[in-house]
């Protein structure tokens, strides 16, 4: 692929600088549109539907799971929000008020929910009575409210969608297996879906969710080396339960307290897509979240025949189960191969007379550049098994680059030079205080991604403080 020719022209290359690459992508690919709200995106069809696919997707899985959806108020009370102290402390900076109802000023200020804890416990308080009616599986699909000062397409923005996950059990047991779950959930996604290798692991205090005794995460690496927290899984014991008094009667008949969970992912989860597999021609989308997955298009569409085989092909594929489009404009065969590399579908049909003739059609992968050429017949089975192929190229590419750049270091002199030469994720050891988390940012220029659940075990130094110990963990610069 990179000895092809660039066909578009108007996009940056990433090797010149990567953001303006990404920003050229998320524009030129139709993805969104700024608008006059400052820090708030349209999102427009072609990207809202790649957001529709993967929410179909984790929405099918989360109900196999036994979880419900739900809808809570946008608006969250300042007294309801003040109940717990951690998590209002960790989102006030971010927080956006209500204070004028029309003209009346409000007696109390009303928060535009920046996530939804509050509310579910508000209900929970309400409606829960015994533990026969444990556990409360429920999820959300809605946009959140986050004033954030520095804002990026689908990376970071003031308004976004996301779903966002809430249970209560009967037991800490049960939570913590919930929390689990749900964070394999996303880890499963991301490889199934959108090809995406990560790393599974814990924060740090200082990194976990303001509220949550813990916080587990996904993190990916994107092409540029940096990090992207794509998913995470909280666990609150009864924390939350105890702030806004939600109780039950439990298999005792005494009142107790339920555990908590939460999780959620984004439209970030779009970004990292672009950023784990574009290219200097536009997007690469894995088949599973592709709005269009084979672009069907006829060369020579005047000639006899073309169009009706091109039509024939589309029908045929679409009867196989796969998102299929049929582009017979009168655009030129050479602006359609440029779009559509330019949108990222997986595979492109090419069809004209000579073809017709031998009863074959032209197959390009959007990945590789690669053509082939196959009989009509039996031309489903072919698609099929290249999506397959295209989506198992993606991830052992993406798989490729988060191993090739991740490096085992033992001083932070080390973590510094790998950020300032190359980037990438620097695993170390860690003695598990603060001031060393702290001190890495300010000496090496990175903060901590997580704890990896799978420990070496070894034995090693941290890198600051040079104190014996076991723990890995994994640094690097994060969007």
């Amino acid at each position: 692929m990179a000895e092809q020719k660039k066909m578009v022209e108007a996009i940056t290359s990433m090797e010149e600088d990567f953001a303006k690459w990404y920003t050229d992508i998320v524009k030129k690919a139709e993805l969104m549109d700024y608008s006059s709200v400052r820090g708030c995106m349209v999102i427009e069809p072609y990207g809202y539907a790649i957001w529709e696919n993967i929410t179909h997707f984790l929405d099918a899985r989360f109900k196999e799971l036994g979880h419900e959806n739900v809808s809570m108020p946008l608006f969250i009370p300042e007294s309801l929000l003040q109940k717990e102290k951690d998590h209002v402390e960790g989102f006030a900076p971010e927080v956006a008020w209500v204070t004028m109802g029309g003209s009346d000023k409000l007696e109390e200020r009303l928060a535009f929910r920046p996530t939804s804890e509050t509310m579910f416990c508000d209900h929970w308080h309400s409606v829960l009575q015994t533990y026969r009616q444990l556990p409360m599986l429920y999820n959300q699909w809605c946009s959140v409210i986050r004033w954030e000062k520095t804002t990026r397409p689908f990376l970071r923005s003031r308004e976004f969608w996301w779903q966002e996950g809430h249970t209560i059990h009967e037991t800490a047991e049960e939570a913590m297996a919930e929390t689990e779950q749900q964070l394999n959930c996303y880890a499963d996604f991301c490889r199934d879906a959108l090809a995406m290798p990560v790393v599974k692991g814990r924060k740090t205090d200082k990194e976990k969710f303001a509220g949550a005794e813990a916080t587990y995460t996904i993190e990916s690496m994107m092409k540029d080396r940096k990090a992207l927290q794509s998913g995470t899984s909280h666990y609150f014991g009864d924390k939350f339960s105890r702030a806004y008094d939600v109780t039950f009667t439990g298999r005792d008949n005494k009142l107790q307290y339920p555990f908590q969970t939460s999780w959620g992912t984004t439209t970030r989860l779009i970004g990292a897509v672009i950023m784990t597999h574009g290219d200097n021609n536009g997007l690469v989308l894995p088949p599973a979240i592709a709005p269009i997955q084979v672009v069907v298009i006829p060369v020579a569409a005047h000639k006899p025949g073309v169009l009706e085989a091109a039509a024939e092909i589309k029908t045929r594929l679409e009867a196989a189960g796969l998102r299929v489009k049929l582009d017979d404009s009168d655009n030129s065969p050479g602006w359609k191969f440029a779009e559509y590399e330019m949108k990222g579908v997986p595979v492109r049909v090419e069809i004209g007379p000579q073809d017709l003739e031998k009863g074959q059609c032209c197959l390009a992968r959007r990945d590789t550049g690669e053509k082939s050429f196959v009989a009509l017949d039996g031309l489903e089975s072919q698609v099929q098994s290249l999506l397959t192929a295209v989506h198992d190229n993606l991830y052992a590419q993406a798989e490729k680059n988060l191993e090739d750049n991740t490096f085992d270091l033992n001083s932070w002199q080390e973590v510094k030079e790998m950020v300032e030469t190359k980037g990438g994720f620097a695993r170390t050891k860690w003695c598990g205080k603060l001031e060393c988390e702290l001190k890495m940012k300010e000496l090496a220029g990175v903060s901590s991604r997580c704890m990896p659940l799978k420990q070496s075990g070894t034995e090693g130094v941290c890198p600051v403080c040079g104190e014996k110990c076991t723990t890995d963990i994994y640094w690097g610069v994060a969007y």
